[in-house]
């Protein structure tokens, strides 16, 4: 759910790198919360509530999928290519900087402590 959370906060943000567990848990929750709003609406019989939660959604999508096409050093218009993208999407980033920025998973591991 942070991850999700943290692609709202950078609702427009399309330069930098995403790792891809920030990609594909905004893509579940994504999924859930369109599937919950989806039968909801149904529900209540006003199915265009369920078209305002996509358009919300839609610049913070394709932020994040643009900031993983940067983590595994690709530029953002790959997204357009079908299936490559996907494929580009499960592929592990770039260790290091690349032109894109700094690495997002050295960010993390160097905040966290080792437990033995």
């Amino acid at each position: 759910m942070k991850y999700y959370l943290k692609v709202l906060k950078n609702y427009a943000l399309f330069s930098g790198r995403a790792r891809r567990s920030e990609y594909w848990y905004f893509v579940l929750f994504n999924i859930i919360f369109s599937i919950g709003i989806g039968i909801v609406c149904g529900l209540i019989s006003i199915p265009e509530l369920s078209y305002v939660y996509s358009i919300a959604v839609l610049i913070p999508g394709l932020a994040v999928g643009v900031r993983r096409m940067h983590d595994v050093g690709k530029s953002g218009w790959f997204l357009l290519i079908p299936f490559y993208n996907l494929i580009l999407a499960v592929t592990e980033g770039e260790i290091g900087s690349n032109q894109y920025g700094p690495s997002p998973k050295e960010d993390t591991e160097s905040t966290q402590t080792e437990v033995y």
